[in-house]
């Protein structure tokens, strides 16, 4: 059983979509024995929550109507329509808001999954090829490289990040680690969680999303930007929670995003993908210290002298 499709236009930005069962459930108590040297004691614990979520996309091809289960993701549930945007987006499927024509909920009544499933429908007249598109159709929440990951089929759905005048000092870059982890809530609760926040040239949070899933979390705030049609990023600057690999590299790429910025260290790919598409890349910022491995001329002050001392994690 399905329910009646929801309009792009009703979905609200940034809001929780409506459900006949409660679909946003980010965490979840259990009884656990906490141990103190030798002694214990029941206390409660609260987890976040990881669940399944299928992405359905239906189109119109020839005339026929034509419908493929995209990808099924681990996920944090909540923003799930932000989620599938992000992902569909990210996949080179849609490239912006009004290729949608409604997405909506459409599992199974019974055992609590409706809220498991999204259909997507893209709007009359749309010309996509789902030819080549076979994925594993799994992503696990560790990892969210869904179909080739080829140099070329990256130069495809991406280009290199425009050069702006968005310049950042030092200042800016340490002040984010501190208002990332202060809008946590859930890893708040759980510490559980990745995040991932979009902040302005001035530093401003614009949106937030968390998730079990470092790529989940970028393609829900991937997905947010579609719904508000910011697309591309322009000057903006991304903050992970984590490290920073392949995957979300590819993704700040295909937003157009110039700025990636995190706690933990980038993988080699993420760094061949950041100067692939004039990325600046930024990783361990820990204190007053951080890393950059590419777009140095985005950051103030720039480099005081060219002296290598092997320091590597700051």
């Amino acid at each position: 059983m399905e329910n009646p499709p929801i309009p792009m236009a009703d979905t609200g930005a940034g809001t929780h979509q409506p459900s006949p069962i409660a679909a946003d459930r980010p965490t979840s108590d259990t009884k656990v024995a906490r141990y103190e040297g030798q002694s214990a004691v029941w206390k409660m614990d609260t987890l976040s929550v990881e669940e399944p979520l299928q992405i359905r996309v239906a189109w119109t091809d020839g005339g026929q109507k034509r419908q493929r289960n995209i990808a099924i993701t681990m996920r944090t549930p909540g923003h799930d329509f932000e989620l599938a945007l992000g992902f569909l987006f990210a996949e080179g499927i849609i490239n912006k808001k009004d290729d949608v024509a409604s997405l909506y909920h459409a599992g199974p009544m019974q055992a609590n999954l409706y809220h498991n499933t999204v259909r997507v429908v893209l709007r009359a007249g749309l010309a996509i090829d789902m030819r080549g598109r076979r994925r594993r159709g799994y992503t696990t929440s560790s990892c969210g490289v869904c179909g080739k990951v080829t140099a070329e089929n990256l130069r495809q759905n991406c280009v290199p990040a425009a050069d702006t005048a968005l310049r950042l000092s030092s200042e800016f870059v340490v002040a984010l680690p501190g208002q990332l982890r202060q809008r946590q809530a859930v890893f708040t609760q759980t510490g559980g969680l990745h995040a991932a926040a979009l902040f302005d040239a001035h530093g401003n949070l614009l949106v937030l999303r968390e998730d079990v899933g470092r790529h989940n979390a970028m393609d829900k705030l991937v997905g947010w930007r579609l719904m508000q049609e910011t697309m591309p990023g322009g000057e903006s600057v991304v903050m992970f929670s984590g490290r920073t690999s392949f995957e979300l590299l590819q993704k700040a790429a295909r937003a157009g995003i110039p700025v990636v910025v995190s706690v933990g260290a980038p993988s080699s790919l993420a760094v061949e993908t950041a100067r692939m598409f004039n990325i600046t890349l930024v990783g361990f910022v820990r204190g007053n210290r951080f890393n950059v491995y590419t777009g140095f001329d985005r950051i103030v002050g720039g480099v005081q002298n060219s002296s290598l001392d092997g320091g590597g994690k700051g």
